[in-house]
């Protein structure tokens, strides 16, 4: 008997054998279980004589899914790895096969279904399968519901900066045009503006009757204060303002 072979036939000795010791067998996790494996192992071993190293089985080829970690016992993560490669290219649909990929990440539900047909397999795991979807696709909605409303949110913005006739440009041309005054401590910022080589972000001041620019024009850095104007401040918050 190979090595493979061996280690098979001790895990299903050690199921059976704990199912009529126990009414509830030991989690494959356990000390129980692991005791228990190692006297079956063992005695198995003992009977079979020398045991034959069997040729290792491939690996998942390198274009295969990348797939999560399974967890569960060093026997269990021996076997499992090659189970779920093996099982999910038998599983022709890619959501399906996505899915399951993803959701089983116990070594032991791979190693416990390793005899079930695949189709058979699939059948039990439908009704899980579509509720999955069901989930999927309500989620799916909701961030297309969100997107929506954020996009009629930004449109609505647009439009009240179009009917107060607010724009970066004009927002630049009314800073350039207003009087300097000397800078004060900076607070709150107001607006942040980009038009072509110039970035211009604008503070209010602890002197309510001075703003503070701080302006980036290619390469180079300014900063300056400008008096502060009711109608001016209205027009920046307008156009910071972000949607949704």
């Amino acid at each position: 008997m190979d090595l493979d072979a061996l280690k098979e036939a001790a895990i299903e000795a050690t199921t059976r054998a704990l199912r009529q010791k126990f009414d509830i067998p030991p989690d494959e996790d356990s000390e129980e279980w692991e005791e228990e494996y190692r006297r079956q192992f063992a005695a198995l071993k003992q009977r079979h004589g020398d045991v034959k190293l069997a040729p290792a089985r491939p690996a998942p080829a390198a274009t295969e899914a990348k797939w999560p970690e399974l967890t569960g016992t060093p026997e269990q993560l021996r076997w499992a790895a090659t189970i779920r490669a093996e099982r999910l290219r038998e599983i022709p649909n890619e959501a399906m096969r996505t899915w399951l990929g993803r959701t089983w990440t116990r070594a032991k539900v791979w190693v416990d279904t390793r005899d079930v047909p695949t189709p058979v397999l699939l059948q039990r795991l439908q009704p899980q399968y579509a509720e999955y979807r069901k989930q999927a696709a309500a989620q799916a909605q909701a961030r297309a519901a969100e997107e929506q409303a954020k996009a009629a949110a930004l449109a609505a913005h647009q439009q009240r900066l179009r009917e107060a006739g607010i724009t970066p440009e004009g927002l630049v041309e009314l800073i350039d045009a207003s009087e300097r005054a000397d800078p004060a401590p900076l607070q709150a910022k107001i607006a942040d503006i980009t038009v072509e080589h110039r970035h211009l972000r604008v503070f209010e001041t602890a002197d309510p009757n001075v703003l503070l620019v701080k302006e980036k024009h290619g390469p180079l850095n300014s900063e300056y204060g400008i008096e502060s104007d009711d109608g001016l401040i209205a027009d920046l918050k307008l156009f910071a303002q972000t949607p949704g």
